[in-house]
């Protein structure tokens, strides 16, 4: 079969099911870096954790300045959360994604992800699961997306349950 007629280059990385997957190393906002560079170890994909381990895994990796990495644990919970909660770890990834992209300087891309992650998480406003501070988050994503509409390119570290 011709590897170009079947979509199948030989020149990318590919993982066992055959699907494209970037092998190269990758900084801490999750930029690849050219190959054989140091970079920060990726999370590893598909993980399955309890709510409190994917809140809390999530925070260390914002806590620790790599928002890339806490979205793709976020992912990882929204692609198994049983369905009433998907749009709300579904928002929680798109908010560190959109930290990542003000960490960036892709002040665009942060603005339409804060804001489209706020509109996921909203409805879990009053009855937030896990401790989750719904209403706080929502606070900073809008302040943010607001902030970096007028240029200002820095987003400081959500608390994804509050303070405590």
């Amino acid at each position: 079969m011709d590897t170009a007629a079947s979509g199948n280059r030989p020149d990318r990385d590919r993982d066992e099911q055959g699907r494209a997957r970037n092998t190269r190393p990758r900084d801490g906002l999750g930029r690849p870096l050219p190959r054989g560079a140091s970079g920060v170890a990726r999370q590893p994909e598909g993980v399955v954790r309890s709510p409190e381990e994917s809140l809390a895994e999530a925070q260390r990796l914002l806590d620790g300045g790599m928002p890339f990495h806490a979205h793709e644990v976020l992912e990882d919970a929204w692609k198994t959360a049983p369905e009433p909660q998907r749009a709300l770890w579904k928002g929680l990834a798109q908010l560190a994604v959109g930290a990542t992209h003000a960490a960036r300087g892709n002040l665009t891309g942060a603005v339409t992800l804060l804001r489209r992650g706020a509109g996921h998480i909203e409805p879990y406003r009053d009855e937030p699961p896990y401790g989750i501070d719904v209403a706080g988050l929502l606070r900073w994503a809008r302040d943010h997306a607001t902030v970096l509409e007028g240029g200002a390119g820095q987003v400081p570290t959500p608390r994804l349950r509050g303070t405590g």
